[in-house]
């Protein structure tokens, strides 16, 4: 492997293993989608804790836990795909060396396949994870007493947020990787190309979480949340960790 390839391996791992350090280091304040969420999940634990018919929760909870399912499923598949065309031996890599646009050699391109696959084995790892997570989270919702006090729903809500907000980080993390499962199979068509496609996933996920309209609206009902926290009774209970 030449000094371009190394150097384009190396700004993959450096973007793809410390990029979500570098989101909670940005927003540390706010001002990101996965911060500010867990601060909007807090409060959607809390209202369920104070809420007799918990039925409209179970139901949120069952989307976002079959929206796991979903890509655990798809990722894969795709790991399958590529695993596939990894071992596939002299007629894989005779057919993609054909394409024009490729210039790779049989062990670069044996490395180009197994960093897709890592990449997207690690998302599935999280996917997995989320859903264990979620259905803990479950658990929690349905061992929740009703006719509590507040300090007693605000400690149950906090609990289940404490399951709730690691779990859907871990399904982002999964998202995530499909980002940067692209910008791997990128590596296929050159180091430069490599870079640009990191780079390039790195900044439309950055835009996404901090620039995004979403990410606005999301920052706005963080901030309606918090301004009405303060002209309700002081109470105790953490918002949420960063996730």
């Amino acid at each position: 492997m030449d000094h371009m390839n190394l150097a384009a391996v190396s700004l993959f791992a450096v973007c793809w293993l410390f990029y979500q350090p570098l989101l909670k280091l940005l927003s540390r304040k706010g001002g990101a989608i996965n911060t500010d969420l867990t601060v909007i999940r807090a409060a959607w634990m809390r209202n369920m804790a104070r809420r007799e018919n918990r039925f409209m929760d179970g139901q949120l909870l069952a989307q976002a836990l079959n929206s796991s399912s979903f890509f655990a499923s798809s990722n894969l598949l795709l790991i399958a795909g590529a695993a596939g065309a990894l071992f596939g031996g002299d007629a894989t890599f005779r057919h993609v060396s054909s394409l024009e646009a490729v210039h790779t050699s049989r062990p670069l391109f044996e490395a180009q396949l197994s960093l897709v696959v890592i990449t997207l084995a690690r998302g599935l790892l999280d996917f997995i994870w989320a859903i264990r997570q979620m259905n803990y989270t479950i658990a929690a919702i349905g061992s929740t007493p009703v006719g509590l006090d507040d300090a007693a729903h605000h400690r149950f809500g906090d609990i289940a947020a404490r399951l709730l907000n690691p779990a859907l980080s871990s399904f982002n993390a999964g998202v995530r990787g499909y980002y940067f499962a692209l910008a791997a199979a990128a590596w296929i068509f050159g180091p430069i190309t490599f870079m640009v496609a990191t780079v390039g996933a790195v900044s439309l996920l950055l835009w996404r979480q901090r620039r995004s309209p979403a990410a606005h609206a999301i920052a706005d009902l963080r901030a309606a949340l918090e301004a009405y926290n303060t002209t309700q009774p002081a109470r105790g209970g953490d918002p949420g960790a960063p996730e």
